[in-house]
């Protein structure tokens, strides 16, 4: 598939998912870390212009002046933006001027690519791609948490459950001890933070070659998981109890049967199916109450080739930091992933919300350890 028609199908699945919300969906921003669809449509439309059009194309008119400040989300060297708690406060631009800014940026950005050849802004291109992509992921998962903060569980679409998966394996794996390497050494894109390849040693280890089932999660929950301080992290504890936390994200007792919100309606949680929308304290919890522990993000690189995986991001026992020889780029860009190096942890593999064609072995995703608004689940290791 050529740049051409990677730009148009990227660009087009965004509007897809976008085509089941409902018009009063679009604005709505029911908590800080969950951004309105209408903000997720401008702001990836403002990558492309802002890095590709501004520079590129000669005499370029903006859309609009102001969507510099509405749609900048974190790029303190492009200027000026909204706070995130204030992305759900614009009812204007309407979604209709919304809409009509990515057809005019997408016009333009088609004008380009038919007559452009720079490598450097091709990379920008599929960069601008990517960030669409995970975009894309976002665009579910905040969407799930707004529906699922609704009272009456609205279905979004019947075919959207995404939380049905079952493991297809039963074994564990042994690795033996050894020096590793670690990061990303093919030709293709990859992101900034899976640069710097470098060796590590790790000690014999044992890693499950399934996650945590609802069942197991359960079995938890019924002997006192969410009670023995002991089986917390201190910060996990506190936050525990800060929120009054008894459960997973979006887990609801009713007659003493647990259900779990869908995309497609409130339904009765499936014991078989993988676990999904734990944090990282939860994970940690979990794995100190079964005797074991979740492995770090090296050991799962390591032993990625013979696990299946892929249905659910996977916390990690890993901070998120650089690795060694890590060097970001100048300008706007640069702070992609770089300046969020601190208070997160790893998530390795991919879940069912991820785009397709982006995920791999190497890729580090990274948040905070008290999120679980992400498709998240745990394989333990010992």
């Amino acid at each position: 598939m050529n740049i051409i028609e990677k730009y148009k199908q990227v660009r087009q699945d965004t509007i897809h998912f976008c085509s089941h919300l409902q018009v009063e969906d679009y604005s709505i921003q029911v908590v800080q870390f969950a951004s309105p669809p209408k903000w997720h449509l401008a702001h990836t439309t403002w990558f492309f212009e802002t890095f590709i059009l501004k520079n590129k194309v000669e005499n370029y008119k903006e859309f609009s002046l102001d969507f510099n400040f509405l749609f900048n989300s974190y790029y303190n060297s492009v200027g000026t933006r909204i706070l995130q708690t204030n992305r759900g406060n614009m009812s204007r631009p309407s979604t209709d001027e919304i809409l009509d800014y990515r057809t005019y940026v997408d016009a333009k950005m088609l004008e380009l690519l038919e007559k452009e050849s720079d490598p450097k802004v091709l990379d920008l291109v599929v960069l601008g791609l990517n960030h669409e992509q995970q975009h894309q992921e976002l665009l579910i998962t905040d969407v799930k948490y707004m529906l699922g903060h609704n009272p009456i569980f609205p279905v979004f679409n019947e075919k959207y459950n995404l939380v049905a998966d079952t493991n297809s394996e039963s074994n564990a794996i042994k690795v033996e001890a050894g020096i590793y390497e670690i990061g990303y050494q093919g030709t293709d894109f990859c992101y900034d933070n899976e640069l710097g390849v470098h060796k590590v040693y790790v000690a014999d280890f044992e890693i499950n070659n399934f996650l945590v089932t609802n069942g197991d999660y359960i079995d938890f929950i019924e002997k006192g998981g969410y009670t023995d301080f002991n089986l917390w992290l201190d910060e996990g504890w506190s936050w525990v109890n800060a929120n009054q936390i008894i459960a997973p994200l979006y887990w609801h007792k009713i007659e003493g049967e647990w259900y779990n919100y869908t995309l497609a309606g409130l339904q009765k949680v499936d014991a078989n199916a993988i676990l999904s929308h734990i944090n990282y304290f939860e994970a940690n919890a979990f794995a100190e109450w079964k005797g074991m522990r979740l492995p770090t993000e090296f050991e799962w690189e390591i032993a990625a080739a013979k696990l299946d995986w892929g249905k659910r991001w996977e916390w990690t026992n890993s901070a998120y930091l650089a690795y060694p020889n890590f060097k970001k780029e100048n300008g706007a860009v640069g702070e992609y992933n770089g300046k969020f190096m601190s208070n997160k942890m790893v998530l390795r593999g991919a879940s069912v919300a991820t785009s397709k064609e982006h995920s791999r072995p190497t890729y580090r995703n990274f948040f905070n350890p008290t999120e679980r608004w992400q498709f998240t689940g745990i394989r333990l290791a010992k």
